[in-house]
């Protein structure tokens, strides 16, 4: 009895125990559940909690698709008026002419093997395929591209983007700043309209369109990353809008477009190491790019404002020398004679900081506004001259056709002691001088034929070939006159030169 009694509760024991662990795990399980659901609910103050609720709330500009469309709208548009820019151009092969005679070997053996690589070569003639890409502007045909693009070309055909391809008529070009305008015959166009690249800001979403490699119709997306780049060589008049969107090549001649469905700059350039895309293109600001269109299509040229000085970039050196703590401006080494400049009593060593009311930043701000200012036009110029702001009011005349570059006792002399001039080597420029400038002023300067290695002079640019033609705004017009002004220099003066350097007159500091 007592084993079948004992049995049962032996059993019941078991149960309860086992229901005691299981309800210990039960809960164990309840409480992860609870704790990872509180973990995984973020924490907000009770005052943040409408601002979250709003926020949730309000409908997403992806989701609901409107930022899409927007795009998807500009491209579509675009699309339709950026074309392919075709070209062809004849050019010559050098071929070394084969004589058949040689083909005989008793002819070989009698006239050797020398005869036949002595046989002048043959002129083949090839063509050559280039490929860009253009914008449709106007509702009657008219095209931008690149230069580049059409340079040389024999014939030029465009593709439009529903397909249909047109023979097209060269305008005209403007090596100056890349751009070329080309005509078509066409109906139902869709031109881009012109915006105003004069009020873009870094930051703004663009839209770059053209035939990157020959693809067609292609539209990559970035931001304008600069305005106002220069001084990258790539042509005379530079002022480029910089961005990320890529551009390869191909898409030279096409558009950069912003968010209004805008043209605000023509593709033209990239940075590269490898031949494609790194992330840097350079693109033409539709201001100039449409003024000078305007210039090829009324004038069949480009007309640009002058005023006829020589500019140079300012640095913290010449800054110093001039008076002024700013970095800023355009420093004047020369004024032709019976130019608007000299008629307005322009001086050399000025440094223009304004021009109408726009503050310079530099010689290539300054010559892009100049040269977009039309001849005739009375404008008022800031400079500082001898440490004093003052202004001056000139006339824009016109840029000449065959405007000359800007310029430039016996025996040699070499500056001794331990000066700015210290172990340079000067003698008289000689009249029958190649690149000597002449513009009816008297001749004057010391050619410099050596520059001791390593000295002031070295150091700060100085290079045999300059000429110079003053001396701590001193005029020296013999070496004579080199001699007597360098030996005034003490060991701790700075001097500041004149130079011709080739067809340029530039300033140079030297300090010992």
């Amino acid at each position: 009895m007592e084993t079948q009694t004992s049995e049962p509760q032996s059993r019941k024991h078991s149960w309860k125990t086992h229901l005691s662990r299981w309800g210990g795990v039960i809960s164990l399980v309840a409480i992860a559940l609870w704790a990872s659901q509180w973990l995984q609910t973020p924490f907000a103050p009770p005052s943040a909690a409408p601002v979250a609720a709003a926020t949730a709330s309000a409908p997403s500009p992806v989701a609901d698709g409107s930022t899409q469309q927007v795009f998807v709208a500009i491209a579509k548009q675009a699309k339709a008026a950026v074309v392919n820019v075709s070209t062809s151009r004849k050019a010559q092969q050098s071929e070394a002419a084969h004589n058949p005679m040689m083909d005989d070997p008793f002819f070989r053996r009698f006239f050797g093997e020398e005869f036949d690589r002595r046989t002048p070569p043959q002129q083949k003639e090839r063509r050559e395929q280039g490929q860009g890409s253009g914008v449709i502007v106007t509702q009657d045909g008219y095209i931008v591209t690149n230069n580049h693009v059409v340079e040389g070309a024999d014939e030029i055909k465009v593709l439009l983007g529903d397909k249909r391809t047109f023979k097209a008529k060269l305008v005209g070009t403007d090596p100056k700043t890349d751009v070329a305008v080309l005509k078509i015959e066409a109906s139902n166009l869709s031109p881009l309209p012109w915006g105003n690249s004069g009020q873009l800001e870094v930051g703004e979403m663009v839209l770059a369109v053209g035939s990157p490699f020959g693809l067609n119709q292609t539209v990559t997306m970035g931001i304008i990353s600069a305005v106002g780049r220069a001084n990258m060589g790539i042509v005379d008049y530079e002022d480029f809008i910089q961005t990320d969107a890529a551009i390869n090549p191909g898409n030279s001649g096409g558009a950069l477009v912003n968010l209004k469905g805008e043209v605000i700059g023509i593709n033209s350039a990239i940075f590269t190491r490898s031949g494609g895309y790194m992330g840097i293109g350079f693109a033409i600001p539709s201001n100039m790019a449409r003024d000078v269109m305007t210039n090829l299509v009324t004038h069949g040229k480009v007309i640009r404002g002058w005023i006829g000085v020589s500019i140079q970039e300012m640095n913290p050196e010449l800054a110093k020398q001039f008076g002024t703590d700013e970095g800023k401006g355009a420093l004047v080494a020369d004024v032709m004679e019976d130019s608007p400049a000299a008629k307005a009593k322009l001086e050399r060593g000025d440094i223009i900081q304004g021009y109408n009311g726009t503050p310079i930043n530099d010689p290539a701000h300054l010559r892009s506004l100049v040269a977009a200012t039309p001849p005739g036009t009375a404008v008022k110029i800031t400079v500082l001259r001898e440490k004093k702001s003052q202004e001056i009011k000139l006339t824009i005349g016109e840029l000449p056709k065959d405007l000359a570059k800007a310029s430039s006792g016996g025996g040699s002399e070499q500056a001794q002691g331990n000066h700015a001039l210290a172990g340079v080597t000067v003698e008289p420029v000689p009249p029958d001088r190649g690149d000597r400038p002449n513009r009816g002023r008297r001749d004057g300067g010391v050619l410099v034929t050596d520059v001791a290695p390593d000295s002031p002079a070295d150091r700060a640019g100085l290079k045999p070939g300059d000429v110079i033609r003053e001396i701590n705004r001193k005029p020296v017009k013999s070496v004579q006159d080199f001699a007597a002004t360098a030996g005034q220099l003490s060991e701790k003066s700075s001097a500041l030169l004149l130079l011709s350097r080739g067809n340029a007159t530039i300033f140079l500091s030297i300090t010992p």
